[in-house]
């Protein structure tokens, strides 16, 4: 009997990755059933007009976007390379919750009516000046191409060690860029989203720190 045809790994994690974003878009349209109004009211319905083109809401919905899914491809990647469920554990909900809030983010540029892509440095919202994409890395905390070619190719407790390290660097970052949007952002939603990010990843710092002690290797 021929066996079935499966597709292949890439494939399977591409189309979970777009499958958790469109879930993210769900929710939001749930949570948010009121959209922007022609005349460009805010999603919260307090009347105020779309955040601007410049402004810490749109830079960081669209710098974390890309941070998030860097962190969802890792979470991807070590989770086929290792059989431990505590790291498995937290692949999984790394994949879950930024795949999800990386929906709401995309969906919140859409209601404002900005591009989720944009010709302005990364971070510049922050006051960041632009330094050039190290080897893919396009904002600070993000993995190399070098360092994602390694996880790929690593196994078992190397691909453990790895990705914990990896993505501590990655979390600190990113719990840096979250913090400076939850005091800068202008509407409620951001300011929301970005400050539980910001101590979510801090506790999962905290959590990948002892996973790494556990393994006999530093952060």
């Amino acid at each position: 009997m021929t066996a079935p045809l499966r597709a292949p790994r890439s494939l399977v994690a591409a189309g979970a990755v777009v499958f958790l974003v469109a879930v993210g878009l769900v929710l939001l349209m749930v949570v948010r059933p009121s959209s922007a109004s022609p005349s460009g009211q805010s999603p919260s319905g307090s009347g105020a007009s779309a955040p601007s083109e410049s402004s810490a809401d749109v830079g960081f919905a669209r710098d974390m976007s890309i941070h998030h899914q860097q962190a969802v491809e890792m979470a991807f990647i070590v989770r086929d390379r290792t059989d431990d469920e505590d790291v498995r554990r937290l692949a999984y909900d790394i994949i879950n919750t930024q795949a999800n809030q990386r929906g709401m983010m995309l969906g919140w540029l859409e209601t404002w009516g900005r591009p989720k892509s944009s010709d302005r440095p990364p971070m510049s919202w922050m006051g960041h000046t632009a330094a050039p994409a190290a080897d893919g890395a396009l904002m600070p905390g993000m993995a190399t191409d070098t360092e994602l070619d390694r996880l790929r190719a690593a196994g078992d407790r190397d691909a453990e060690v790895l990705f914990l390290r990896l993505m501590t660097v990655h979390h600190r970052a990113g719990a840096e860029m979250a913090q400076a949007a939850a005091d800068a952002a202008g509407t409620e939603e951001i300011r929301n989203l970005a400050a539980g990010m910001a101590r979510a990843q801090e506790s999962e710092i905290a959590l990948m720190a002892d996973m790494l002690k556990a393994r006999g290797a530093q952060p």
